[in-house]
């Protein structure tokens, strides 16, 4: 096996045209890890910021130091195994998130509890854009409880975890209102929500009540927190990357004093969270919504579709291109 593989990374923060296919050491999976040749990864918003710089010193620590890596979510076929690593196979397809970055690569050292089969007969494409569902799952499902009946708000509803928080929202027996763009409106319908609006012409004093808010852009919580019915809980699971300490603050003061709570958490899947998605994908509940994909050559272009807004679910990277 080669040790140096083809990667995605930066050395300076920047634009798109930043980040490049470059050269990295083969990463070593030790006797607890698995070693995966990586066929797909996606680029996730919070890369876009960690690679502009808008983070600041955060980047720094979230990301490690220059050369950085990206790339947190993959699809690929187990090449080796660690000594101490039970239940995992060599020629296993397999889907996965690291804790760190370094996904975008030829190849990948995971932890054996982050990965699960990917089901048979999924395209890599396609299967890489379901693994960020487990956000979605455990933000409906574990912190705000949703039951059936109940009125669910997805903002961002045609983003990565929208549309799986869509998606999920009906297969929980919600009634569910969508905000997206207006020329994405069709495609949140598609996914089964049973309204959609335009969320630059519908704002919060547009809306009714809601039980459950699923916030994916993390803008004026305040005011979308006040849509909440007594007893309705929100789940953010993004940051107003422009005042991140600003909305830490609203989220932690509205579980302190609020009746109506935010929750927020920064997802950590599980081989059980992976696997649940999996059933749901099985039982027909969720699909993969893939907006367009780039070869790992042209990594920048990648970067460059999801900053331009608009997507209608992931923007994928064919790594083995």
């Amino acid at each position: 096996m080669a040790q140096e593989m083809r990667a995605a990374v930066f050395d300076r923060y920047g634009p798109p045209e930043v980040i490049y296919e470059g050269r990295r050491p083969v990463p070593d999976h030790g006797n607890d890890r698995v070693l995966v040749r990586a066929l797909a990864s996606s680029v996730n918003g919070g890369e876009l910021y960690g690679r502009s710089g808008a983070l600041g010193p955060l980047g720094g620590l979230v990301m490690g130091r220059f050369p950085k890596a990206v790339g947190m979510d993959f699809v690929g076929d187990v090449v080796a195994v660690g000594a101490d690593v039970r239940g995992v196979a060599v020629g296993e397809r397999v889907w996965g998130l690291l804790r760190g970055f370094g996904a975008m690569a030829e190849y990948v050292a995971a932890s054996p509890d982050r990965i699960a089969a990917v089901p048979p007969g999924m395209d890599p494409v396609q299967a890489v854009a379901i693994p960020v569902a487990t956000t979605a799952v455990t933000a409906l499902r574990d912190k705000a409880r949703l039951r059936p009946g109940e009125r669910l708000l997805v903002r961002g509803a045609t983003g990565g975890v929208g549309v799986g928080g869509v998606q999920l929202g009906k297969a929980y027996g919600a009634h569910v209102t969508a905000l997206a763009r207006a020329e994405n409106l069709d495609a949140a319908r598609g996914l089964g929500a049973d309204e959609a609006f335009d969320y630059r012409t519908t704002g919060p004093a547009d809306l009714g009540r809601f039980d459950v808010v699923l916030d994916t852009v993390g803008t004026d919580l305040p005011a979308y927190r006040r849509l909440l019915a007594p007893g309705g809980r929100m789940v953010a699971v993004a940051f107003d990357p422009g005042r991140p300490f600003r909305s830490l603050g609203h989220i932690l003061g509205s579980s302190v004093f609020g009746r109506r709570r935010v929750r927020f958490f920064s997802g950590d899947p599980r081989r059980d969270l992976l696997e649940e998605v999996a059933r749901l994908v099985e039982a027909g509940h969720l699909r993969p919504v893939v907006d367009r994909v780039f070869p790992l050559s042209d990594v920048a272009g990648a970067h460059r579709a999801l900053e331009a807004g608009g997507v209608r679910g992931k923007v994928v990277v064919d790594t083995t291109a």
